[in-house]
């Protein structure tokens, strides 16, 4: 018998999230935390908003871990957002759904290329540079 799993990625600043989708009951954890119970409030209801938009009968026919490292909590939040919003979109093989999400944000499929620029010499940051004075 062959087990139906999707995995999908998802990254934001330098936060990366993993999830995976399997049949199930219903469960979401992050990190082997559920969902319903992960803190801070705002990084919840960050990653609910795919869940919520999908609907009651999609979410409780799945189960979905995801493992998130690095970066902030609202990056991570944010990354475990785009992992679990591309992996319903998968699992369901659904374009409603797709434009759906889309419609509501297009951050939720789309990542964000901006990365933080590397600092450079002659300065404290990546272009700020030390003052000079000749008197």
């Amino acid at each position: 018998m062959k087990k139906n799993i999707i995995l999908s990625s998802g990254k934001r600043k330098t936060a990366i999230a993993r999830a995976v989708i399997r049949e199930g009951k219903g469960r979401v954890r992050i990190n082997n935390i559920p969902v319903e119970i992960y803190q801070p409030e705002l990084a919840r209801w960050k990653i609910m908003e795919p869940l919520l938009l999908a609907g009651e009968e999609i979410v409780s026919k799945v189960d979905i871990d995801v493992k998130v490292e690095g970066g902030g909590f609202m990056g991570q939040a944010e990354a475990a957002r785009i992992a679990i919003a591309r992996g319903l979109v998968e699992w369901m093989k659904s374009e409603e759904l797709k434009r759906k999400f889309l419609e509501y944000d297009r951050t939720m499929l789309v990542g964000d290329p901006r990365r933080t620029e590397p600092k450079k010499f002659g300065g404290r940051s990546a272009r700020a540079r030390f003052q000079k004075s000749y008197r």
